[in-house]
């Protein structure tokens, strides 16, 4: 079941990648995954790490960068990581 605070974190996470990878808002869909865009390639995929970094304060590391490679999985992660509620 999608919570408000679901759908705020999913929103705010939708941003932060359209920022990051430089594509229009609505081009990134609350089920977008690494590679659906051109934009999220490799570099752009460590620009959208770069960004949760510095946006929720926490620290990503190798093993899960290379887990972290779609909105669902990423609002997961945050979540567990106490963002969202």
């Amino acid at each position: 079941m999608n919570t408000p605070e679901d759908q705020n974190l999913t929103l705010q996470v939708q941003n932060l990648l359209a920022e990051a990878i430089q594509v229009p808002l609505e081009l990134v869909t609350p089920d977008l995954a690494f590679g659906d865009l051109p934009q999220w390639d490799s570099l752009g995929h460590m620009e959208v790490m770069l960004r949760l970094e510095e946006q929720f304060g926490i620290a990503i590391d190798a093993d899960r960068i290379a887990r972290l490679i779609s909105i669902p999985e990423i609002c997961h992660f945050l979540e567990e990581n106490g963002h969202g509620d």
